[in-house]
């Protein structure tokens, strides 16, 4: 048995994704992401993903050349290598992350954000090798399947006209009725039981009148509201109070975490991040000032599937409750977070995935949602099988873009329908 890596592959693609509205824009046409593969001196391959940006592919290629030779079971040395590659720290500003709306974005982010990647290929390789699942190598699962929740988008019927695009078949959700018939359908053909609406795009009386209307047609389902700390102190106090009696959580109302200690002292409904809380160093002011009652993980951002671990720990000792955060995945990073989801104990909250959202895959068969849930699989390493052909084929696509894409932009995205848009001044309202 060798574990020794012997070689890496890097395969940026570009995905298709539908119109879905946030508070910075809407989704562009595709979206990239990186398909990780790490194969080992026996010829066994695992697979990884992530964030398919320019800055996370300029990063992982050095960081590819340097894990050959390496022990795919070597796992802790994945941080000490990503600490070896340089970061060019100008080009990754301090900034909110207008795709992935998720908080600051800094260099140590995005280092970590690379090494998620590294790690779940090198733990799916290494279950292929030892016969067992990523789950059994994080410990063992707790449970058999992972309860996920619908997540529902303001979004077009179509990208604008002149803009190439893929087709689907889910129409306009511009109001209440919109989201509500949305909710019906990703019921309808996946289960559901729990409900997740991306806010922040429409005044918040408008979008508390489309929460009230889930409310009605689902009665007693959870029911969540994101909307991306588009709002103000005052704005977010007022909806938590309307909406108090229907809402699981409300998710990063305000920006940064003052303001969210502020919203949470002054109201009783739970508070949820994957804005201010994204790194170990973030954890402390948060959870001593009671800012959040829920962090929404995310084993790309936090660098990995044990390191999600941690923070599930550190959660626990000051009775903050844990789910997970989605962004625009394929099958490959939906399978490692249901796997990691599986050994986390006390997981009270449904996961978000935007799975039913993505048409395309790089997997020989999409990820089974049922029920609202997604079983765990018990087959070595993820359990999954990646298709050259399919992975060729997006990776095709990127490579006859000319940049314009390659790079996730909503508000670039925007712009295509309004010409004068602006990533909108937080808090909008």
């Amino acid at each position: 048995m060798n574990l020794t890596v012997a070689d890496v592959r890097l395969t940026p693609v570009l995905v298709a994704d539908p119109p879905l509205l946030n508070t910075q824009g809407v989704h562009q046409p595709y979206t990239p992401r990186l398909v990780v593969e790490v194969e080992t001196a026996d010829g066994v391959t695992g697979v990884g993903e992530t964030y398919g940006d320019t800055t996370y592919l300029e990063l992982a290629r050095p960081f590819a050349e340097r894990l050959r030779g390496r022990s795919v079971s070597d796992l802790n040395g994945l941080f000490t290598l990503a600490d070896e590659v340089a970061v060019d720290a100008a080009r990754v500003s301090a900034r909110v992350d207008g795709g992935g709306l998720r908080g600051v974005r800094t260099a140590d982010k995005l280092r970590l954000s690379v090494v998620s990647a590294f790690e779940v290929a090198c733990l799916d390789a290494l279950g292929k090798t030892l016969g067992l699942p990523v789950h059994a190598l994080l410990g063992g699962k707790v449970r058999d399947a992972v309860d996920y929740s619908a997540y529902l988008f303001y979004r077009w019927a179509d990208h604008p006209d002149g803009v190439p695009a893929e087709k689907d078949d889910w129409g306009a959700a511009l109001d209440p009725a919109g989201i509500v018939t949305q909710a019906r359908l990703l019921t309808e053909r996946y289960g559901f039981t729990s409900y997740k609406l991306k806010g922040g795009v429409f005044p918040p009386e408008q979008e508390v009148v489309a929460v009230r209307a889930l409310a009605a047609a689902f009665p007693g389902r959870p029911l969540r509201l994101d909307p991306n700390g588009a709002w103000s102190v005052e704005t977010s106090v007022a909806v938590a109070r309307e909406l108090g009696d229907v809402l699981e959580y409300l998710e990063d109302p305000a920006l940064g975490t003052p303001a969210m200690a502020e919203v949470a002292e002054r109201t009783g409904v739970p508070l949820a991040t994957n804005m201010c809380v994204t790194t170990f160093q973030e954890v402390p002011e948060a959870f001593t000032t009671g800012a959040v009652q829920v962090v929404l993980s995310d084993h790309h951002y936090w660098g990995g599937l044990r390191n999600t671990l941690q923070l599930a720990a550190l959660c626990r000792t000051f009775g903050v409750a844990i789910s997970m955060h989605s962004n625009t995945h394929l099958g490959i990073s939906l399978t490692a977070m249901t796997h990691v989801a599986a050994t986390v104990p006390g997981l009270r909250h449904a996961c978000d995935t935007h799975y039913p959202w993505q048409t395309e895959d790089v997997l020989t068969a999409r990820v089974p949602i049922e029920g609202g849930r997604v079983r765990v699989p018990d087959a070595p390493g993820l359990g999954v099988t990646l298709d050259p052909e399919r992975l060729a084929r997006l990776h095709r696509r990127w490579l006859d873009d000319d940049g314009t894409l390659r790079d996730r932009d909503d508000a670039a995205a925007m712009r295509a329908t309004d010409p004068a848009w602006t990533t909108p001044t937080v808090p909008r309202w």
